[in-house]
């Protein structure tokens, strides 16, 4: 739950599941390996650039007191370890087609219903740290998780 809390159920952590989630879907249907590798180096190209971005933003003067390039990167590299870690469980599942434990589109499909559940943990999550009612919760559950429908409504019209 620490991983969820920490890293997954954030800003970063849900719109790397989007980003996974649409990734899975331009894939199309090429092999899972295509799908895999496209998901994993787009990811880390995403959060190497969210990173770099963060601390170049940082590091500034701040009441006369200039932030230094290290704080500035450590200042950013927390909060991003969402984005990395929003795509180990559709990568996993992409790893089943690509070691043909399961057809590839089978494993696409998978991964994509697996953005779609975990958008609506996220979304659960979200609300609950709030302290709303479950009513509440589960409206946000269901407003998370209409991104990767989205994405799903999207993979069904163009493939």
């Amino acid at each position: 739950m620490a991983a969820v809390g920490d890293y997954l159920a954030t800003e970063q952590g849900v719109y790397g599941v989007i980003l996974v989630a649409g990734l899975v879907v331009v894939s199309g249907s090429e092999p899972a390996l295509t799908a895999f590798v496209t998901v994993v180096t787009t990811v880390v190209v995403f959060w190497a650039a969210h990173v770099y971005a963060g601390t170049v933003a940082n590091h500034r003067k701040v009441g006369g007191r200039m932030i230094g390039l290290s704080e500035s990167f450590v200042a950013a590299l927390r909060p991003s370890w969402g984005l990395l870690v929003s795509a180990l469980i559709p990568a996993a599942i992409l790893l089943l087609g690509v070691t043909k434990a399961v057809p590839d589109d089978a494993a696409q499909w998978a991964a994509l219903w697996v953005c779609v559940g975990v958008l609506a943990i996220l979304g659960f999550v979200a609300f609950r740290r709030r302290g709303s009612r479950l009513a509440v919760c589960l409206l946000g559950a269901v407003g998370t998780a209409a991104f990767g429908l989205i994405m799903v409504a999207l993979k069904v019209l163009l493939h």
